[in-house]
């Protein structure tokens, strides 16, 4: 209903409670019935503390992903902070706005193998970028050559596809989130068997790599990564979870 008026939730409880329904209101509800996901309707979520466009084709933000910035930020509290950052699969760019918020002076490059999400990130660019030096590039990791002239970084972001093939999710996620950003073989790891050999390439001396992981991932993840040579760490969402697999 906030949504429908043009209001926030606040407001919406001080000033509206009394007030007619709006025409558009009844609509909202049916779609949301279908099980079509709140942010979708809205186009809009909040990550991190900021607001993001989002829409169909562009994976919704979840909180488990802050675990990455949480960990960032742990991470480079007592070094130099990046001055550097890329965002693999970046879809509305909430990992790269939300690491670029406690990171302010860094570079940022956000890439995605889909085109449908360019115009969603640079929705949130214009929002969330304004005075910073961020850019986007379409690059899909599972075509070779992908990484020509991407250059190296201090801290490397990404939550890759990782549920199985048949593993069985919500209707709202199922029936309308990206099936490319969900889904990733049979056992869900096969976007990491690529990207983790190919990580060296991309980080500078000294750099981290954060990958979000499903709750069951944790293992055969960071058994991946100290077979390419990595020394690993694993961090847990705020349920106490395995969420994201460090490699330094």
């Amino acid at each position: 209903m906030a949504h429908a008026l043009g209001v926030s939730r606040s407001d919406l409880l001080l000033r509206y409670m009394d007030g007619p329904e709006t025409a558009a209101f009844a609509a909202l509800v049916d779609r949301r019935a279908s099980h079509e996901p709140v942010a979708y309707i809205t186009g809009q979520t909040e990550f991190y503390g900021l607001e993001l466009d989002v829409a169909r084709g562009v994976l919704i933000p979840r909180g488990d992903s802050e675990t990455l910035i949480d960990t960032a930020q742990e991470l480079f509290a007592q070094r130099r902070s990046p001055e550097t950052i890329l965002d693999l699969g970046t879809g509305s760019g909430a990992l790269l706005f939300a690491a670029m918020s406690i990171f302010p002076d860094a570079t940022g490059l956000a890439t995605d193998a889909s085109d449908a999400v360019a115009s969603i990130f640079l929705r949130n660019l214009q929002r969330h970028g304004e005075g910073r030096s961020i850019a986007f590039e379409i690059a899909d990791w599972r075509k070779e050559g992908w990484m020509d002239g991407i250059g190296q970084f201090d801290l490397i972001l990404c939550n890759p596809p990782y549920v199985e093939e048949e593993a069985k999710l919500e209707p709202g996620v199922h029936e309308f989130e990206p099936f490319s950003a969900l889904f990733s073989g049979k056992d869900g790891l096969g976007d990491y068997r690529i990207l983790i050999p190919q990580m060296r390439s991309l980080m500078n001396e000294g750099a981290i790599a954060i990958f979000e992981i499903g709750s069951t991932q944790a293992d055969a993840v960071c058994e991946m990564a100290q077979v390419a040579g990595f020394v690993t760490e694993t961090r847990h969402d705020l349920a106490n979870r395995p969420r994201a697999v460090v490699l330094r």
